[in-house]
């Protein structure tokens, strides 16, 4: 129990620290490098009741979301079951269906050919999914009195290990470019491939 806390509040603070150096310490870090001293690139701060009705919808939002995921897993088990995967694969499918709108968007900002932005959405999406659910599961955990393990397998403990220095070698450099987001795309592929061939 006190290392769930801990996993909880750990990741809860890294997310909230995330958003304060995004949105209000060192806004400048995720501008565009081309148009960094332009103010038009991003809106203006919002104001407090634009950011208290913001977050309430956010909630509204993620609340509807758990609830099309619940809706979805017992068709998303049957096809997984049919297709005899792993079980594994169950919980990869809900976290795609999560996390498409990100994923739209930072595809669209590749496209468009601003790879900061693309990135920047990656991470956000990356840090929320981690520091927002990892505390909400551990709360319900033990408000309901389920037991939780959190815990990587060998093969997927290596892959994060991975995903860790490729990242920091893409963000120390300062600017990101294709053959960075295609190495990052092929260590999710083959996180993919090994769910579904263990």
């Amino acid at each position: 129990m006190a290392q769930l806390t801990f996993a909880a509040i750990a990741s809860l603070a890294l997310w909230a620290t995330f958003v304060f150096v995004q949105t209000v310490r060192h806004r400048d870090y995720f501008l565009p490098v081309h148009d960094a001293a332009d103010e038009d690139t991003h809106a203006a701060p919002p104001s407090t009741w634009l950011a208290a009705a913001s977050f309430g919808m956010l909630f509204v939002a993620l609340v509807a979301v758990v609830g099309l995921a619940k809706v979805l897993s017992p068709s998303i088990e049957a096809v997984v079951a049919a297709a005899g995967a792993p079980q594994a694969v169950i919980g990869i499918a809900i976290a795609v269906l999560v996390l498409l709108p990100e994923t739209w968007a930072a595809a669209r900002a590749a496209r468009a050919n601003r790879p900061q932005t693309s990135l920047n959405l990656a991470l956000g999406s990356a840090l929320a999914s981690i520091g927002l659910t990892i505390p909400a599961v551990a709360f319900v955990s033990v408000l309901i009195g389920m037991p939780l393990a959190l815990g990587l397998e060998g093969k997927d403990l290596v892959l994060l290990v991975l995903s860790f220095v490729v990242a920091s070698i893409t963000l120390v450099s300062g600017r990101t470019h294709v053959m960075q987001g295609v190495v990052h795309l092929v260590i999710f592929t083959a996180f993919l491939f090994l769910a579904f061939v263990p």
